[in-house]
This record gives structure tokens, C-alpha cells and sequence, in this order.
């Protein structure tokens, strides 16, 4: 009988397609394989089969699948089920849940660019199906997928592609550049097996050849073949450095049939064995936390742990994760920051040795193509730490997640879809594998502490700061006054000046912490009011000074700094507000002799640049540290005496109802780095709203008050966590008839879902890449059934796109806005 296959495709579509299997692979094809499709009227795309069965469809002329990739599945069954939720739950597709799951070494596709790779030696004569597509690339060398299928007159092109990646004949651009291969390195062995004798006969042989003999016996010394145990293996590289000749030397040798090369997969994780070290043993109150944590386990899958900062929390995850891995289950540890990695890497490598395996995006794409196969194969990771994209990982056998720092809005993924929430689907995910989820954090959400104190997590508190460190003194500082008398010195305070001279003075640290990059959040013609704006997008250009350049932080334009204004030809433009770059400069006017650094998006684009900035400030190389919230995220530095948070309002006047909340977080979280081993820090809290509630419940570290006035505040106006928020985002190029469509869906939603349905608005952004933005507020009772909610959204969905007049109507969702 012919056999059929479901397969999902990495494109936002709302269901599964149906393919023939050829009866070449009918027997090798299974459930969670990659298998390649033509889709569409000439593109290729690699789908995962999600089912295998005997209905032929009707309604339809089936195609056949092109390629089978795998020869086991990549993908376990309970993946299937987590996709399936996210989908279901952050109302987006599978496909969009594909794309952003698996690693782009693992996809393909027909509209990928392909290029010649000029270094490329063939070892032996190409099939001519290949050998034909090397010669068109020799005439263009950068072409499409599809117009050298349709030069070359090859069908199913896609095959010879892959064949000629893995020989590294051609490079993909776009994605597909960096298509997975293992890594392997060249090795040398001689041709055969020869004994003592024979070696001797090929040294006369070779005696007027001195290189080459000189090579040999270097072979024969290093690879130890005339000892008693196994001979070592030999790379090319080494054995060439060590000997000093050319290649051409071996070459030659090999020419003669004395030696042969053969390849050996190395693995690109890496390999280094570091001294594993004891655990260090917890104070009183981290045991008693630690117990805590084990007896709620007993009860409740989910557990929230509240320590102040810098009460050693991380020490208590470490002895959870050895019980863990003793009991032969695996842990993911996911933290919010790639920044923060590289501190608790230190920390996880020292005790696990090379059971930790790290998965984040600034990885190359090879490496986490190897993490994901090695998580499939039974030696995977024990313990894999890394960011939200870390929940979509294979396991075999999960028993604990970790969320550190569970408050922070970086866990949840904001554009493309899905828009999920790595806390929520964590959650989730342990559940599915009945594991156990640990939440962590100085600032709960206000969600998980309302969930604690209803009792639907378990609740453990650990309040001392190790070794008994005081919490630092916050001092808050009336900037408008100061502005008022001209006694700033740009965005300094006289206070916090001194202070920072006399930490400086003492060798100690200081970190200032301002939330925004760049130099300044805008430029303005002081003569007409003129402010550059971005042509694509419905916001004010930042000014890069390093650069020369006004950015946008949406869609990327750049465009020059104009030496005029293009209004009234004024020359007088001036910088509005300041970034952390701005900061930067003044520093060094400040404090000439001090070494500064700067932590945001534009000095940490690699992954060495993260470790390199924390490193130096660890080592005590850098001095003043200056940062956007990456400085916030539970780094622990030894000698920061001193904190200055620049401007407390830009926090505070944001149109959002969690900008309270967010705002006590993240400065408790900056406050919470001043002041570490022997000596209580100082934190100078800059703000023009001195009176405001949330300045004194930062000072007293009141969490308490400020979740019991959010709490009062958010039920009566119907905000989460007694609602849960729908955000349904229209966008389209014409501004007058997105007016006219959001009116009408707006219309619709509230004919179903009544007065819980708020807008249609503007967001704070109302234009991002040319696309013009509607926003709608769906706002649904805690315990209403959130299934029915979604098909009701989604079938109103469908009435607006089915309507001839909105067919270009983009519609998308954000489940649980942060």
C-alpha cells in the first residue's frame, strides 16, 4: 500500500500538508525526521514529518517527498506536544514554533543563494549531475537554488545541493550560509600495516629523499607504532609543524602509498577537561532554603524561591542540580541574559566539569547543531545552561528547571512569533516530563507572587545576604532642584561626583546605569523645532556619536547627521537627552585617569565581546562600568562600591501598567550590585520625582508594599494576575484603510467578547517598517476557558481576511503582554 506523511513546514501556516512517500523511503522514513518538499509552484522547503500513515488525501494532487535527511528523528515525541501547546497557546502556527526552535543549520530551502567556493579540490571525479552545477557557478557565482534548477535541468536539485555542501564545493548564502558540518580534521596513518622490518626498508628507500625520511621517522616517534600499546593518532597539522616541512613533503609520501590521509569528526563543543572541583558547603540559611525547597517539591511542581541580592541563591541551585544528576536526571538552568552566562559558567564548570553544555544565539549556528544532536543521543548534557531559545531543546530525561531572575521581561519573546514567555513554557514543558520547576529571583513578578500566595507554587524565602553583608545605603537625589539652581555637571549630581571620586581614591568600582543606548535619544533644530525621523517607522532617530550616525532602533535606517537643518537651513542642532554613550564621554572628561567601559547593544554584538567587558571589570581592569539593564541581571562583582542610577524617571513615566513594578525591579536589582564582600555599598538614586512612592519603597527594599498597591490597583482596573491580556496587532501599508479594518474587527470582538475588549489604539509606536499599527486590548477572566477565547479570536480572524476588502489585513497576537 502507498504510504503517506503529515509534515510541518517552517512557514506561518495553520495546518499540516500531506505528501506520498516514494517506496525508496517508505521503510527508513519516521516521525520527527527531516524530510525535503517541493511547496508552492517551484520552492523546496526541509519539513518534519509529524505523522506516517495510509489515507491517500482527497481534494488535492499529491506530491512526492524529494529527500529524506535523517536517517533517526530530531525531533522526541514530547517536542511534538510542546509545540503544539505553544502554538495553541500564544495563538501563532507550528511552523512559526519550527523556525524558531531548531538551530538554521538544520533547515533548507530553494530560495536560499548558493556560491561557489573558489578553494574547493575535488578528490575524486564528481557525479554529473554535480559537476554541472559547479559549471554554472564557475560562469555566476552566486545564484539561487531555483535558477540552477532551471539552467541545469536537474530535478529535485536539492539533493546534489546538500551532496555538494557536505564536500564544501559551495556555501549557502543568507541561513543556509552556515549549513551544518561536523568538523573534522585531517589525520595521518601509513598506507597498510607494516611491521619493524618493513619501516627499516622504507627508511633505505626513502634515505635519498632526506625530507621525506626526516618526516617518516617524526611519525614513528610521535604516533609510538613500534611500542607495545595502541599507536597514537596523528593530525596532519601537528605532525607537519613538528617535523618542519611543506605539505608538498607528505604529499609526496602519500603520492608513494607510505602514508594516507582519512578525516575524524573532532566536534566543535568544546573538549577541555577543568579541574572539577568539591561543593562548597551551604550557610545555615541556605540549607535551610535548600530543605525548604525539597519538602514544597513534595507537594508542588512549581517552587519560588525570594532571596535578596547577593544571598547566595546560585550556591543552593548548584546542590539541587548534583541531587538531580545523581538521581540520573538532567537540568536546564535558563537565565535571562546572554551576559550572565559567562559569570555562571565559571561557576557551573567548576563543579560539573564537562557535563554542562551551553546553548545560546551568539553561538555559531555548527555549534548548536552539535548540542542539539548530542542532546538527542543517550550521553547527551546532564545539565544544559542557557537563554529562553534553550526550552525548545531535546531531553531524554528532564527532572529540574531552573528560572533565574524569573521577573525579567527579556524571557519573553517579543517579534517574530511565537511571541512566548520562557517562564510560562518552562513550566509547561517540566510538566510534561513531570519534572519540577524552581523560580528565583530578588523581585518576583507579580504574577509568580500572587501565584505563591494562593498557594499554587510552593513559596521559600531566603532574606540574609551571605556572609551577612548589609544591603547597601540608597541616598536619593533631587535632580530638579539641582537643575533648577545649575548645580549639575551634565547628568551628575555634586553627590554622586564625590562619591564616585572617593571610590575611585580607594580602588574600588563604580557602575552607572542609564536605560538607553547611544549617544542621544534625539536631535533637534534649536531655531524651527526640526527633529529627524526614521523614514520607515514612526519614531525619532538616536544619535550615534561613535558612528556619526542617526540610528533607528526598530528597523535599523541609518542616516547621516545633516550639517544644516533641511527645514530652515538653521546650524544649530542640538542632542535632547543622552544615552549611554553620551555618559561615556562625559566620564572621561570627568575622570580622565579612570579606565571606563560601556555594556549595551552596540558594544556587545559577539560573544566574546560580553565576556571580554565582565572579565576586565572582574579583574579590576575597568573601573566605572556604564550600562543599560544588562548591568541589573544578578552580575556579581566583588569590589562595586559605589551605584549611580542616572535618571529614575525615564523608568517611572512609561505608558504601561507593569512601569511601576519594572521600575522597583530593576532598580532593586542595580542597587543590589553595590556592596559585596566586606563592606556595605552606597547606591545614589537621581530623580526629579522625589516624593514618589516607589523612590521610598526602594529605599526601605519594601517589595511587600509595592506589590500589595499594585495588587489593589490592578484588580480594580481588570490587569493581570486577575485577567489575562490579548493584544491583537493589525498592520497594514495603508494608513486610512487599517483605520477602517481595526474599527470594524473591533466591532466584531466586542459583539463576542463585550466590554472586555478595549481600542482600537495607536501604540506608543504606531508605524514600524513602513507598516502602519493598530492595537486592540482583549482582557479575559482569570478562570474563563482560554480555548474558547482563541477560536473565537481566530474565527474572527478568518471573517476579516475571507472579506475581499481585507485580504491585505496582517493580523497577529501577544498572549500575555510584558
Amino acid at each position: 500500500m502507498k504510504k503517506y506523511v503529515d509534515v510541518i513546514l517552517p512557514l506561518p501556516l495553520p495546518k499540516s500538508f500531506t505528501y506520498s512517500l516514494p517506496d525508496e523511503y517508505a521503510e527508513d522514513v519516521k516521525i520527527g525526521c527531516r524530510v525535503v518538499v517541493p511547496f508552492g509552484r517551484k520552492k523546496f522547503y526541509t519539513a518534519i514529518v509529524l505523522n506516517v500513515h495510509y489515507c491517500a488525501p482527497t481534494g488535492y494532487e499529491v506530491k512526492d517527498i524529494s529527500a529524506l535527511l535523517d536517517a533517526s528523528p530530531i525531533l522526541l515525541p514530547v517536542q511534538f506536544k510542546f509545540w503544539e501547546w505553544i502554538a495553541d497557546y500564544y495563538l501563532c502556527t507550528q511552523g512559526d514554533v519550527y523556525k524558531a526552535a531548531l538551530p538554521s543549520g538544520l533547515k533548507l530551502e530553494s530560495e536560499t543563494i548558493v556560491e561557489y567556493n573558489p578553494d574547493f579540490e575535488a578528490d575524486a571525479p564528481l557525479p554529473e549531475r554535480e559537476q554541472r552545477i559547479l559549471d554554472l557557478l564557475a560562469v555566476d557565482a552566486q545564484q539561487s537554488v531555483t535558477k540552477l534548477e532551471k539552467d541545469s535541468g536537474i530535478k529535485n536539485i536539492l539533493t546534489a545541493i546538500k551532496s555538494l555542501l557536505d564536500k564544501e564545493a559551495i556555501f549557502v548564502k543568507e541561513e543556509l550560509k552556515r549549513t551544518y558540518k561536523p568538523k573534522t580534521e585531517a589525520r595521518v596513518r601509513l598506507a597498510g600495516t607494516v611491521d619493524e622490518k618493513q619501516l627499516h626498508i622504507l627508511f633505505d628507500i626513502l634515505s635519498r629523499a632526506p625530507k621525506q625520511l626526516a618526516l617518516l621517522m617524526k611519525y614513528v616517534e610521535y604516533s609510538g607504532i613500534l611500542g607495545t600499546g595502541t599507536p597514537k593518532e596523528v593530525s596532519k597539522k601537528e605532525l607537519l609543524q613538528r617535523a618542519n616541512v611543506a605539505p608538498s613533503v607528505l604529499n609526496g609520501l602519500v603520492d608513494k602509498k607510505i602514508f594516507e590521509i582519512y578525516y575524524h569528526e573532532i566536534g566543535r563543543l568544546n573538549k577541555q577537561e577543568k579541574e572539577v572541583v568539591e561543593l562548597n558547603a551551604l550557610n545555615e540559611f541556605q540549607q535551610r532554603a535548600h530543605d525548604e525547597i525539597v519538602q514544597s517539591f513534595q507537594e508542588k511542581n512549581v517552587c519560588l524561591l525570594h532571596g535578596v541580592t547577593s544571598s547566595g541563591k546560585t550556591e543552593v541551585y548548584i546542590h539541587l542540580i548534583e541531587e538531580m544528576i545523581r538521581q540520573g536526571k538532567q537540568v536546564l538552568y535558563l537565565l535571562p541574559e546572554i551576559a550572565l552566562t559567562t559569570q555562571i559558567t565559571e561557576r557551573l564548570q567548576r563543579v560539573f566539569g564537562a557535563r554542562l553544555g551551553i546553548y545560546h544565539s551568539k553561538f555559531p549556528d555548527a555549534e548548536r547543531v552539535e548540542i542539539w544532536r548530542k542532546q538527542l543521543g543517550e550521553n547527551g548534557y546532564d545539565i544544559i545552561l542557557g537563554v529562553r531559545s534553550s526550552v525548545f531543546l531535546p531531553f531524554r530525561n528532564l527532572g529540574l528547571v531552573i528560572v533565574d531572575e524569573e521577573h525579567e521581561n527579556t524571557y519573553k519573546q517579543q517579534d517574530p512569533a511565537p511571541r512566548y514567555h520562557a517562564r510560562s513554557a518552562a513550566i509547561v514543558l517540566a510538566a510534561m516530563y513531570g519534572a519540577k520547576t524552581l523560580l528565583g529571583t530578588a523581585t518576583p513578578s507579580i504574577e509568580s507572587w500572587q501565584n505563591a500566595g494562593e498557594g499554587k507554587y510552593g513559596f521559600v524565602q531566603l532574606k540574609e545576604r551571605y556572609k551577612e553583608i548589609q544591603l547597601p545605603e540608597i541616598i536619593p537625589v533631587d535632580i530638579k532642584e539641582l537643575h533648577r539652581k545649575k548645580r549639575m555637571v551634565g547628568q551628575f549630581s555634586p553627590l554622586l561626583i564625590q562619591y564616585m571620586k572617593e571610590a575611585l581614591e580607594q580602588e574600588e568600582q563604580v557602575i552607572l546605569f542609564q536605560n538607553r543606548r547611544g549617544f542621544a535619544p534625539m536631535v533637534e533644530c534649536r531655531t524651527c523645532g526640526w527633529v529627524p525621523k526614521c523614514k520607515n517607522c514612526d519614531v525619532s532617530l538616536t544619535y550615534h556619536k561613535g558612528i556619526n550616525q542617526l540610528t533607528c532602533h526598530y528597523c535599523g535606517y541609518t542616516y547621516q547627521l545633516p550639517k544644516s537643518c533641511p527645514a530652515c537651513e538653521g546650524t544649530e542642532l542640538v542632542n535632547r537627552g543622552f544615552g549611554t554613550e553620551k555618559i561615556e564621554d562625559d566620564i572621561k572628561i570627568l575622570f580622565p585617569e579612570a579606565a571606563v567601559a560601556r555594556m549595551d547593544l552596540d558594544t556587545t554584538r559577539t560573544r566574546s565581546a560580553y565576556e571580554k567587558i565582565i572579565a576586565d571589570f572582574e579583574q579590576g581592569k575597568t573601573d566605572i562600568l556604564i550600562g543599560t539593564q544588562m548591568v541589573s541581571k544578578g552580575l556579581d562583582f566583588d569590589h562595586v562600591s559605589i551605584v549611580g542610577i542616572l535618571n529614575a524617571d525615564t523608568m517611572l513615566n512609561y505608558p504601561d501598567f507593569r512601569s511601576y513594578e519594572r521600575a522597583f525591579q530593576l532598580m532593586a536589582q542595580v542597587a543590589g550590585r553595590a556592596g559585596r564582600k566586606n563592606k556595605r555599598g552606597r547606591v545614589v538614586l537621581q530623580t526629579k520625582s522625589i516624593e514618589h512612592p516607589i523612590i521610598h519603597q526602594v529605599i526601605a527594599n519594601d517589595y511587600e508594599d509595592m506589590v500589595g498597591g499594585q495588587l489593589a490597583e490592578r484588580q480594580m482596573f481588570h490587569y493581570p494576575p486577575y485577567y489575562r491580556l490579548v493584544y491583537v496587532y493589525l498592520k497594514n501599508h495603508n494608513e486610512a484603510l487599517l483605520d477602517q479594518m481595526a474599527v470594524v474587527m473591533a466591532d466584531k470582538l466586542r459583539a463576542v467578547f463585550g466590554n472586555r475588549v478595549l481600542g482600537p489604539d495607536k501604540p506608543p509606536v504606531a508605524r514600524i517598517q513602513t507598516l502602519f499599527i493598530k492595537k486592540i486590548v482583549v482582557k479575559i477572566e482569570q478562570n474563563a476557558p482560554m480555548g474558547r477565547a482563541r477560536e473565537l479570536l481566530l474565527r474572527i480572524q478568518r471573517e476579516m481576511i475571507e472579506d475581499e476588502r481585507y485580504k491585505s489585513l496582517i493580523v497577529y497576537y501577544d498572549v500575555d503582554p510584558m
